[in-house]
């Protein structure tokens, strides 16, 4: 039975491979991603032979804690992003629980982080390879820290199953770990910096943290080459102990989830309250903005993004801070500008068979790519013109405010234009209606980078003359050009905002039902 599950796996896998070429474009770039990582990983671990036994101890040690905790709190924030095994799959299925537990387990070893995560563990086993008993305590305690990493990974995912199939959980998580996300840069470097100099405190603390769960697994080569036979055994029961509590805790939690799936009903709500739809005009085009608006604001998939703009000017002022140098400020308008554009690119594929609606009641391409694009520009132009004009009260140099606030406008209504016309053409992989912001399904990632890239290479062509008025101007210092562009970006992006509406409505009349039968592959 762990066979045939193993072979399941497999099956889905290549299948899904089959299912789309783009597909297999994009694991190809994954895989090559984490051949490089994987790499320099095992590259670190075997110069680490040659170091001192203390130093290599403390890297295995915090690495693999680090490692552990990764495996159980992304399943959080990505909500189980592996789903071909999903043990839900499985409720009306008469599989023995050992069966069960070791096939999903080891089918967790199948795919990229699985398969990274084995080979860089196994690289400790060079590290320790000083000698006999070293090498074969640190491949013992490699194949019970990824053995602990995949049960981990499977305890928090299904104990997290009820709490993720709830609407309002998913809502505030998905929002709640974007901004530990967005800050990550500065509070890695933050760390770091606590750090610096401070070897005999990562020394303490990696020896802390080898009589844990976290580090137990991963302290058994070190310990074995400094003479701790003693300390490595009981490090042994502990590693071994931990896995299995470990799964004991999996085998209830997954008992209780074969027998009571997680459901998630309709929440009860009153009707008669049409919301912004009684605010809009009652029109084609004002009924998608209303639809569109409600979106934004309810959706945690859009709602989600709106995240990031505030921490923006965060992250700028933190890099900022270490040069001492705050003009970088000034990039906040265009960069927001920019990224509030790009969101709408895949509107029709965030909309899934919902689109259908669209589609079944005839609405005008026209009026859905107006609609949209308003829904956008009705809270994005606001953000654009304060985060374009707050930094200048920062950095006091107002000189370059007209040129910067001239192509913060036009990246945005240039950007919206595009974005009619790469969402009413081609469509991406996204998160599902109701899934976590973080959870994308498997198919088009090949097709997803190139439309995303290309179409980014493509607005960066179309802001060319603004771009070119601020080059002009860093190169002479000229006022007068940044005036000059506060005229043309206003000015030239109503433009291509008009074209891009009209383009994107032509095309979508053009091919409305392909575009909802592509996007409807995607269930």
């Amino acid at each position: 039975m762990v066979a045939h599950l193993l072979k399941l796996k497999l099956t889905l896998l290549r299948n899904g491979l089959r299912r789309s070429p783009w597909q297999l474009v994009g694991l190809a770039f994954g895989a090559l991603y984490a051949l490089f990582f994987v790499g320099m990983c095992v590259v670190l671990l075997v110069l680490l032979r040659q170091e001192d036994p203390g130093l290599a101890q403390t890297v295995v040690v915090l690495a693999g804690s680090a490692a552990l905790l990764g495996w159980g709190i992304v399943p959080v924030i990505a909500s189980a992003v592996d789903m071909t095994l999903d043990p839900a799959r499985f409720t009306t299925s008469a599989v023995p629980m050992p069966q069960l537990l070791a096939g999903l387990a080891l089918g967790g070893l199948i795919g990229i982080p699985g398969l990274a995560t084995l080979l860089v563990a196994l690289g400790t086993v060079v590290t320790w390879s000083r000698g006999v008993l070293p090498a074969a305590g640190a491949l013992a305690g490699a194949v019970l820290g990824v053995l602990t990493c995949v049960v981990f990974c499977r305890v928090v995912t299904t104990a997290t199953s009820s709490l993720a199939a709830s609407r309002r959980f998913k809502d505030v998580s998905g929002i709640a770990f974007m901004v530990p996300l967005v800050l990550l840069g500065p509070i890695t470097a933050g760390i770091f910096q606590g750090m610096a100099g401070s070897g005999a405190f990562l020394s303490d603390l990696a020896g802390r943290i080898s009589w844990t769960p976290l580090g137990a697994a991963w302290s058994l080569g070190g310990d074995l080459e400094t003479g701790h036979t003693g300390p490595a055994a009981l490090k042994l029961l502990i590693a071994v102990a931990t896995l299995a509590g470990l799964t004991w805790c999996w085998k209830l939690l997954l008992e209780r989830a074969l027998v009571t799936p997680p459901y998630s009903g309709s929440s009860r709500r009153k009707g008669g309250r049409l919301g912004l739809f009684a605010l809009l005009p009652a029109t084609p085009a004002g009924a998608v903005t209303a639809r569109a608006l409600t979106y934004w604001f309810r959706d945690p998939r859009y709602s989600g993004s709106l995240v990031v703009i505030p921490l923006l000017p965060v992250v700028l002022a933190f890099q900022g801070s270490q040069t001492n140098d705050y003009g970088v400020l000034m990039i906040t308008g265009p960069l927001t500008a920019f990224l509030l554009a790009w969101s709408i690119s895949g509107d029709v594929s965030y909309d899934n068979t919902a689109f259908a609606l669209h589609v079944a009641a005839g609405v005008r391409g026209v009026h859905d790519r107006l609609g949209r694009a308003l829904a956008c520009l009705a809270f994005a132009l606001p953000a654009v013109l304060i985060l374009a004009t707050v930094p200048f009260f920062i950095t006091g140099d107002w000189a370059w405010w007209p040129s910067l606030l001239g192509i913060s406008v036009g990246v945005l209504l240039t950007g919206l234009g595009l974005s009619s016309v790469v969402s009413a053409r081609y469509t991406i992989a996204v998160p599902l209606p109701g899934d976590s912001p973080f959870k994308k399904p498997p198919g088009n990632v090949g097709q997803t980078l190139a439309v995303q890239f290309g179409g980014m290479g493509v607005l960066l062509v179309l802001v060319l003359p603004e771009a070119g008025l601020v080059l002009a101007q860093v190169l002479t210092g000229e006022p007068l050009f940044g005036w000059i562009n506060l005229a043309l970006g206003p000015v030239l992006g109503a433009a291509l905002f008009i074209v891009g509406v009209r383009v994107g409505g032509r095309w979508l009349d053009a091919r409305g039902p392909e575009l909802l039968a592509q996007v409807t592959v995607n269930r």
